[in-house]
C-alpha cells in the first residue's frame, strides 16, 4: 500500500536536462493507466460468470472460524490486497501469503490500479501476479509518481514524472497463516523485488549512486481465527530512496540496511477488514532527509474477485514539501 527536503528550500535546483527530458508534458492521462483498467474490468467479468455458473452448487461459504478445505479457495482477504510495489500484502509491506485465490493445487492472479494522492504529489501503481499452488508468487508493477507543480519549482517542468519498473518474486518458506491455527508458528516467505527508474540524469544530479536497485525482504505472517486478527511483520534489505522513486543508495549511505514494516488487520466481518501499517526506510540522501511511513486502511471485499482499499497515509517530507498526507485507494480483481 517519498521526501526530498532541500537545505536551503529558496535555491533553485539546476539540472542540466534534454529537451525531451525537460519537456513538459500537456495531457497527463496515459494509454497504460486505461489499459490496466481495461484489464481489471476483463477479469473481473470472467470472475462474475465464474461466479454465477457456481450458484448452482450446494456448498455454504465457510466461516472466518472454518479454515477451508485445501483446494476449496482461500476465506476472503486472508490472501491481502496488493501492496503499492505489486506483491501481494497490505498497502505499504508484502506479506508471506502468496497473491490470487488459489490453494496447493491451484494457480490464482490479480491486477491492480492504485492511486496515491497526498496533495503536492501523485503516485500511481498498477500491475499484477500470478500465485502458483500457495508456494511461489510473481509481480510486475509500474509506478509513475506526478511531481505536480513542484516540478516546476525545482526547475524540472510542470508535472514532471518519475517512472519506475518493478519486477517481484515471493517463495513461501514454512507454515500456513490460515490453516494451522493450533500452531504458534507463522507463515515466513522470502521476497525480492527488484526495481528500475527511468530519471538516472536527475538521480545522479541529486547524489543517489544508481537508478536501479533490488529489495530483499522476510515475511511472517499470523491470522487469529478465533480472534479475527491477522498479523505481520517484514525485514527489508534496501538502499532504496523513497521506495526507489528517487534511486537507490546516496552520499549519506550507499549500502544496504534493515527496515521494519508492519501490518496489523482485525476482519469486522468475513468481507471488511480494517487495519493500520507502518514502514521505516533508510536516509541516504544529504539534500533530501528521509521519514518512515504509515497508514490506516479499510478492505472491502463483496465477493472473492474484487477487492476495494481506501487509506489514510502520512508519507512525511517529500523534496521541499513537509507533512505529505492524504489518500490512498486501490482496486484488485482476480482468481
Amino acid at each position: 500500500m517519498a521526501d526530498l527536503p532541500l537545505a536551503n528550500p529558496s535555491v533553485r535546483l539546476e539540472i542540466p536536462m534534454t529537451p525531451a527530458c525537460n519537456a513538459v508534458r500537456p495531457h497527463r492521462r496515459r494509454a497504460a493507466p486505461f489499459a490496466c483498467a481495461t484489464l481489471l474490468l476483463l477479469v473481473s467479468g470472467m470472475a462474475q460468470a465464474q461466479d454465477a455458473a457456481a450458484l448452482d452448487a450446494p456448498a455454504e461459504e465457510p466461516s472466518l472460524q472454518d479454515p477451508p478445505p485445501a483446494n476449496s479457495g482461500k476465506l476472503l482477504l486472508t490472501g491481502g490486497v496488493t501492496q503499492v510495489e505489486g506483491t501481494a500484502g497490505g498497502g505499504l509491506a508484502p506479506w508471506a501469503v502468496i497473491g490470487g485465490q488459489g490453494t496447493r493445487d491451484q494457480v490464482g492472479a490479480t491486477a491492480y490500479y492504485t492511486r496515491v494522492d497526498v496533495g503536492d504529489y501523485a503516485l500511481d501503481s498498477y500491475g499484477a501476479l500470478v500465485g502458483f499452488h500457495d508456494r511461489v508468487e510473481l509481480s510486475v508493477a509500474r509506478q509513475a509518481f506526478d511531481t505536480r507543480a513542484v516540478g516546476a519549482a525545482l526547475g524540472l517542468g510542470q508535472g514532471y514524472v518519475i517512472r519506475q519498473d518493478i519486477i517481484g518474486v515471493k517463495v513461501k518458506l514454512a507454515g500456513d497463516a490460515v490453516l494451522e491455527q493450533d500452531r504458534w508458528m507463522p507463515q515466513l516467505a522470502i521476497g525480492l523485488q527488484h526495481k528500475r527508474n527511468n530519471r538516472g540524469a536527475l538521480l545522479s544530479a541529486i547524489g543517489a549512486k544508481d537508478d536501479s536497485g533490488t529489495d530483499v525482504y522476510l515475511s511472517a505472517t499470523k491470522l487469529y481465527l478465533d480472534h479475527s486478527l491477522l498479523l505481520n511483520t517484514t525485514l527489508r534489505f534496501t538502499k532504496a530512496n523513497q521506495f526507489g522513486i528517487l534511486g537507490f543508495g546516496g552520499d549519506r549511505n550507499n549500502g544496504y540496511k534493515p527496515q521494519f514494516e508492519g501490518s496489523a488487520a482485525f476482519l469486522l466481518n468475513r468481507h471488511v477488514a480494517v487495519g493500520a501499517e507502518f514502514r521505516s526506510k533508510p536516509d541516504n540522501l544529504g539534500i533530501a532527509s528521509e521519514n518512515n511511513a504509515w497508514d490506516a486502511f479499510v478492505a472491502w471485499a463483496p465477493n472473492k474477485h474484487v477487492s476495494l482499499t481506501v487509506a489514510y497515509v502520512d508519507l512525511g517530507n517529500i523534496v521541499i514539501r513537509d507533512h505529505q498526507r492524504g489518500w490512498y485507494a486501490s482496486l484488485q480483481v482476480g482468481f
